[in-house]
């Protein structure tokens, strides 16, 4: 039994786990007041699309640069259905008309489109929240891969694809809010989400979610299809000669990261009460990779600690040095990548796991050699000091000579 659970803690990486689900289910709220709780809970959401980043990038040999899209769609999904319930015609009586959000009113729409109809339901906005930003990435993955579209070009298309989204919601501002985004969210269900009580269960639920996601994704790392994705990443025409589809590999790990990114999404949209393009575009979906190449592409606990570092340090760069965060953040990039290619996670298990390892043996060797006492220590030399006897002939063998 014992062998048993210490072969799953060592596949299952459960120790780290259980570290991170102790650091923050713990030690964070035990130590910080409910603003710098409500602000990690906020870096946390990003943590659902660095882990995504490490299946399609760490594992799928996928750079994506445009994930920022499908967290804005989870996030703008949620945002609809908070929106609609705080536009309720008795809020509203003011507009010219009641019953429809205030950047529709602005616009002169007089009636809610059909699009929003959907986003009056919870189960159904919920369930958009995974499956809106999974169906745009099933679109744009099943026409790239199927034509065989990778590496750079694919990284560059995705980039395309966040300008296009942001333009988009921009430019659509009596349906999207425009450049402002989607204020006002107050509540979920006649639950005010912006009482204290309300942050903490907030929070813990994101936990509970990230949590719930890393052992997803790890439970696919150890499984066949993890062991296909990392042969497709180093060789993947060997992959394709061996009757594999190595398209449809590739569509499910994008949509599997794109799901992922969208929860991360709506719960950004539930804790911080707003929702804008800025969360879409370029620069937010570069900052996204680099949050997994910070904690390392190749584990799933090292992205979210890549992601809570990354944040927690422009937070206090940007409150300690308010015209110098940006040259610092930079500093923290480079010097990571350049020091660390493989993130945190590969600065502990190149580093910090093989001097541990050594540092227990040595112990445990000086433990178990028993202790050289003065007597046997001086023995040898009193034995080196005494002279020799000389050798006895064998019987007949002075005879002979003589």
């Amino acid at each position: 039994m014992m062998n048993f659970i210490k072969a799953s803690i060592l596949r299952y990486q459960l120790g780290s786990l259980l570290l991170l689900v102790l650091l923050l289910a713990v030690v964070l709220p035990l130590s910080l007041d409910i603003f710098r709780l409500n602000l990690v809970g906020k870096y946390l959401t990003y943590a659902f699309v660095a882990v995504g980043l490490v299946m399609v990038w760490g594992y799928g040999g996928v750079l994506s640069l445009g994930q920022g899209v499908f967290f804005g769609i989870g996030g703008y999904a949620m945002a609809m259905f908070l929106k609609l319930e705080a536009s309720d015609p008795i809020t509203t009586k003011i507009q010219s008309t009641p019953g429809i959000p205030d950047f529709m009113d602005w616009n002169q729409i007089t009636e809610l489109p059909v699009l929003w109809l959907p986003f009056k339901s919870l189960p159904l906005s919920l369930a958009l929240v995974v499956l809106a930003p999974m169906a745009l990435a099933w679109l744009v993955s099943f026409a790239m891969f199927k034509r065989r579209v990778g590496g750079v070009y694919f990284a560059i298309i995705t980039q395309a694809v966040a300008l296009i989204c942001t333009v988009l919601i921009i430019g659509q501002q009596g349906y999207t809010g425009g450049v402002n985004g989607m204020t006002d969210l107050k509540t979920m269900l006649g639950w005010d989400t912006r009482t204290d009580g309300a942050k903490y269960v907030l929070y813990y639920v994101c936990v509970g979610l990230l949590i719930c996601s890393i052992v997803l994704c790890r439970w696919i790392q150890t499984s066949k299809l993890g062991t296909l994705l990392l042969a497709m990443r180093d060789k993947e025409d060997r992959v394709r000669f061996s009757g594999y589809d190595v398209s449809n590999f590739k569509v499910f790990i994008f949509c599997l990261a794109a799901g992922l990114s969208g929860i991360g999404g709506a719960m950004f949209a539930l804790q911080v009460g707003f929702m804008s393009p800025s969360f879409v575009g370029i620069v937010p979906s570069i900052e996204m990779v680099i949050f997994c190449a910070v904690g390392g592409r190749m584990s799933l606990v090292g992205a979210a600690y890549g992601a809570l570092l990354v944040n927690a340090g422009k937070t206090l760069f940007s409150e300690s040095f308010p015209d110098l965060w940006l040259f610092l953040m930079a500093g923290l990039f480079i010097g990571v990548t350049m020091a660390f290619p493989m993130g945190l996670a590969g600065l502990w298990d190149e580093k910090i796991r093989p001097w541990w390892k050594g540092r227990r043996q040595a112990l445990r060797e000086a433990a178990v050699k028993p202790p050289v006492s003065t007597a046997t220590a001086a023995a040898p030399a009193s034995l080196s000091s005494s002279p020799s006897p000389e050798p006895q002939l064998p019987e007949g063998v002075g005879s002979q000579r003589a």
